[in-house]
């Protein structure tokens, strides 16, 4: 999981860097937009991943030592950021 997360980490560091470069080379708008549009997308399939894995460890596992509580603030921590 977590080479996974860094090679994904690391594909959205270039398509930063490629937002950076169609603005350097004033690229058409629209162009600059819809590249935004998929980092941010990217970056939310990122943090899903994250989440989801948290989900099926950390938490899973606070909630089988009885640290239910320390599990349900973290998980309604995480769905209020996301909202």
């Amino acid at each position: 999981m977590k080479q996974k997360s860094i090679t994904r980490l690391k594909k959205i560091e270039g398509q930063v860097r490629g937002l950076q470069r169609m603005l350097e080379r004033d690229e058409y708008c629209i162009d600059v937009i819809t590249q935004t549009s998929a980092v941010r997308n990217a970056l939310r399939s990122f943090e899903d991943s994250i989440l989801e894995d948290h989900l099926q460890t950390c938490a899973l596992e606070q909630m089988k030592s009885g640290k239910e509580d320390k599990a349900v603030k973290e998980i309604l921590k995480v769905y209020k950021l996301k909202r």
